[in-house]
């Protein structure tokens, strides 16, 4: 398993982000799931199909989150079984994937009911329910499987089982579709990240922003939560987006917008020390100049300037007071 899908399955693990997900799926954005009535189920799902000779042939698969909750629905419980699977990179057979990790869940729900009955719990009323192990009253738990897509590309694969078939539709009339739950973040609109009530709203657009580095500036410099971003989304989006952000280690929170400015700095002055290296001393210049500017933009004093121009530029004190006099003077 690769960095990225270690990461985003650490990071869907927790109860108030894997609620915000599905309550932006299931309820528009509505805190109807609450995480506290999340429970964590386990992931391998066994299934015993039958093989040649009636032999049972036990398959295993590995979801990446499965959580059980009881939401109420009209004064009544409903107990729902729900996946999150997560995907760093385009799948052109999730659809696929997604149907057989919960047809894999139903036949083990199948499989317990009988379990239970085979050690007397309910004794069938019938012979059919004697043979077939499930009860006429046994009831199973829907699933429903959610892929989040960790990409800022629009996600591009089948979003139906139908998008993978051919054959005319008078044929897939007698086909059963199954859908891909998805969340993409290039394809919410922007007025739509407003129904997710954690970072997860703030992780979405800034993956969906990407890909434009002045759009993304512009998003974390108009929105002060960037300003207070738990060190555990900073990390996430780091190791995703492969931005690069340069903040402190220790620190509880980080400040995506003095990380981007930060950013910004010190490609500026890599790019203009090697222009004064080839003697380009207009852009030299130029370039000192904007940095000066974004450390101001940073709120740091005179002297913190003078000590990072001097460091990234590789000048002279004199030369860098001279610098900053010309960038006060036209402030």
């Amino acid at each position: 398993m690769g960095d990225k899908d270690i990461v985003t399955k650490e990071y869907m693990q927790d109860s108030e982000i894997f609620a915000d997900a599905f309550n932006y799926l299931l309820y528009d954005g509505e805190q109807r799931i609450k995480p506290e009535q999340l429970k964590p189920v386990d992931t391998t799902a066994i299934v015993l199909p039958y093989g040649e000779d009636g032999q049972a042939v036990p398959i295993q698969k590995y979801r990446d989150i499965l959580k059980m909750v009881t939401v109420m629905q009209d004064d009544k419980a409903a107990y729902l079984l729900l996946g999150i699977e997560n995907q760093s990179q385009i799948h052109y057979a999730m659809p696929i994937r997604n149907m057989l990790y919960d047809v894999m869940q139903y036949a083990s729900q199948v499989e317990s009911a009988a379990k239970s009955h085979r050690r007397g719990e309910a004794k069938p009323e019938t012979g059919a329910e004697f043979l077939s192990g499930f009860y006429r009253t046994d009831k199973l738990l829907p699933v429903i499987t959610l892929t989040l897509y960790f990409g800022a590309e629009p996600w591009t694969a089948p979003t139906d089982l139908y998008g993978m078939l051919s054959g005319d539709t008078d044929i897939l009339r007698f086909v059963d579709n199954y859908h891909l739950r998805l969340i993409a973040p290039a394809q919410i609109p922007d007025t739509e990240f407003g129904k997710f009530h954690t970072e997860l709203r703030l992780a979405l657009q800034f993956m969906k922003k990407s890909l434009d580095k002045n759009e993304l500036r512009e998003l974390v410099q108009a929105d002060e939560a960037y300003r207070h971003v738990s060190r555990k989304t900073a990390d996430m989006l780091n190791i995703v987006t492969g931005s690069g952000l340069p903040y402190e280690e220790g620190k509880e929170t980080v400040n995506m917008c003095v990380a981007i400015e930060e950013m910004r700095f010190d490609a500026k002055a890599e790019g203009k020390a090697e222009g004064k290296a080839e003697g380009m001393a207009e852009g030299m210049e130029k370039g000192i100049l904007g940095a000066i500017g974004i450390c101001r933009d940073l709120g740091l004093d005179n002297n913190e300037i003078l000590t990072r121009i001097i460091h990234k530029f590789s000048i002279t004190q004199d030369e860098a007071e001279q610098y900053l006099n010309t960038a006060l003077s036209h402030a």
